[in-house]
């Protein structure tokens, strides 16, 4: 599975967003675009965790190793 990488300027912008809702208030179009973000950022932080995980060995007591990604649900077989 390949990294997904949410750039500095995305979370900045998230991060503009935010602090403009508790100031002023967004417009209809700001909050739309609030919620891509925030998805995506979401999106980006499952992928790479999962990534991480799935890099993961386990040694058993009997000695062998399990990968995490054998016993990942989700994983299509």
């Amino acid at each position: 599975m390949k990294e997904t990488i949410i750039d500095a300027a995305k979370i900045a912008r998230i991060n503009e967003l935010y602090h403009k809702s508790k100031a002023e208030g967004l417009t209809d179009a700001e909050k739309k675009e609030q919620q891509q973000l925030r998805q995506e950022y979401i999106f980006a932080v499952k992928n790479n965790l999962r990534s991480t995980l799935n890099n993961i060995d386990i040694k058993e007591k009997d000695g062998s190793i399990t990968r995490l990604q054998d016993l990942d649900p989700t994983r299509k077989a």
